[in-house]
């Protein structure tokens, strides 16, 4: 399975295996604490650690009999009998450590009802699952789009064992490559090789698949350099061991060795974890600062009137456009004014800063130096469109003067604070702000986001903001 998208569905599963089983053991036992008393059960000096003995065990056996390894043909009845198998093993195991450590008190009624809730809200999940990630996908969302190059059978073979993993969410954008006349027309011809870089441009594009037989060293590492300096992952279905373009590794798709060149962040776990820390992140801190938000709308509302919120398009991952939403700093009209100041503009580069901007309101000019007018993107955080930490989210008109080393940016989700808003907010350079979201991009973990957040608090307090 291709590492990056299988490794987020394996850990979503565990996890739900995990919580569910906990719950499940929990609420049994107090139910029948409630109806028998407590002479089903004795007295345990570390229950806590018994119950993540029995979770964890539990989930060891779905690993070993392949419980989170998706497959190509999947039905209910082939999960049920995976699940059921997995059950047998661990109602054996369980009923033998009883019995060996003379556990006798333990009422057997408790495991056995406890095993049938188990094997039912297990097989529940994956069902839950696959038909949740079939609806997002049939809404467009969740989805990565590849676009292979090579029309020929390597490159067909290729895009069909991905069209039989749904479960990736690998949508296959095209092809481009020598025009053919029986390619199926549920795929779509998209041009010749060279119209790479305008298609990568002008699509959202997020990975490639190299898919040519050819000697033509140059061509392929020409193809994986353009690639890599706008932060598109490759994947090659054939070993190429003469590249050393990107850090590489090989996976596998239903028996078809894949090479992935990765550029940024690797650990899909991580990644996973980061958008689980937003998601968090982002409701705790709208639940927690409603009352900020509230005084924040009121003053806007009694200084300058409606609307309290301001809506941009911007360009999030790999040149993906959302709405981003503010509150209001700035008059009515100001995105009209913007063409008569840009003589006064001090960033040289693609992108506008004024210090005495007069399109700015008065709690507008608080609400900018102390960052508070970017509160309300937690809501494009819960959305997906957004991360807690990344780089700078640019407006449609500044991604189209991008150089092409500017475009890497993208390569992640745009971020409410960065390393540019502690570091880099600023310098006079554009090019020093696209440093900083690269230099963030290379270095990323999860540690690094904790550091910006930390740090991001007391920048605010400062206002030191324009």
């Amino acid at each position: 399975m291709i590492r990056r998208h299988g490794t987020e569905l394996r850990a979503a599963l565990m996890l739900a295996d995990i919580a569910v089983t906990a719950v499940l053991a929990l609420t049994l036992y107090n139910t029948m604490i409630a109806s028998i008393g407590r002479g089903f059960w004795p007295e345990a000096p570390e229950p806590g650690f018994a119950l993540a003995l029995y979770v964890s065990a539990w989930v060891t056996i779905l690993w070993l009999e392949g419980a989170y390894r998706f497959r190509t043909r999947w039905s209910i009845a082939s999960d049920a009998h995976l699940i059921l198998n997995a059950l047998v093993w661990f109602a054996l195991l369980t009923f033998a450590f009883l019995y060996l450590a003379k556990l006798n008190d333990v009422s057997r009624l408790y495991i056995i009802v406890l095993l049938g809730l188990m094997l039912a809200t297990t097989l529940l999940i994956r069902v839950a699952m696959r038909v949740a990630l079939q609806i997002a996908q049939r809404r467009g969302q969740n989805l990565r789009n590849v676009v292979v190059i090579g029309t020929g059978t390597q490159g067909r073979l290729f895009a069909e064992k991905l069209s039989e993993h749904q479960e990736l969410g690998l949508n296959i954008l095209g092809f481009l490559g020598d025009e053919v006349d029986d390619l199926p027309r549920r795929w779509k011809y998209l041009g010749s090789i060279e119209t790479l870089p305008d298609l990568i441009h002008r699509e959202v594009v997020d990975e490639v698949a190299l898919c040519l037989v050819t000697d033509d060293w140059g061509l392929i590492e020409n193809i994986a350099a353009i690639c890599e300096s706008e932060g598109k992952i490759v994947r090659m279905p054939v070993p190429m061991p003469r590249l050393s373009i990107a850090t590489a590794h090989v996976e596998d798709l239903d028996g078809m060795p894949v090479v992935s060149m990765l550029t940024g962040p690797r650990s899909a776990l991580a990644l996973a974890v980061k958008r689980v820390t937003d998601v968090v992140g982002a409701t705790v801190g709208m639940v927690v600062l409603s009352p900020l938000f509230a005084g924040i709308a009121l003053a806007i509302l009694l200084t300058d009137g409606r609307p309290v919120f301001y809506r941009q398009t911007r360009v999030g991952l790999n040149g993906r456009r959302f709405r981003v939403v503010k509150f209001r700093s700035m008059v009515t009209d100001a995105d009209q004014r913007l063409e008569a100041l840009r003589i006064h503009n001090e960033i040289k580069g693609h992108a506008f800063k004024m210090t005495a901007d007069p399109r700015i309101t008065t709690v507008g000019r608080f609400l900018r130096r102390s960052s508070l007018d970017e509160l309300p993107q937690f809501w494009n955080v819960l959305r997906g469109e957004m991360s807690i930490v990344g780089p700078r989210p640019p407006l449609p008109s500044e991604v189209d003067a991008y150089d092409t080393w500017h475009r890497r940016r993208l390569s992640m989700k745009p971020g409410v604070t960065g390393l540019w808003q502690i570091e880099g907010r600023h310098e006079p350079e554009f090019d020093q702000w696209v440093e900083k979201d690269l230099e963030y991009i290379d270095r990323w973990s999860p540690w690094l986001d904790l550091e910006i957040i930390v740090r991001t608090i007391p920048a605010m307090i400062r206002a030191e903001g324009r």
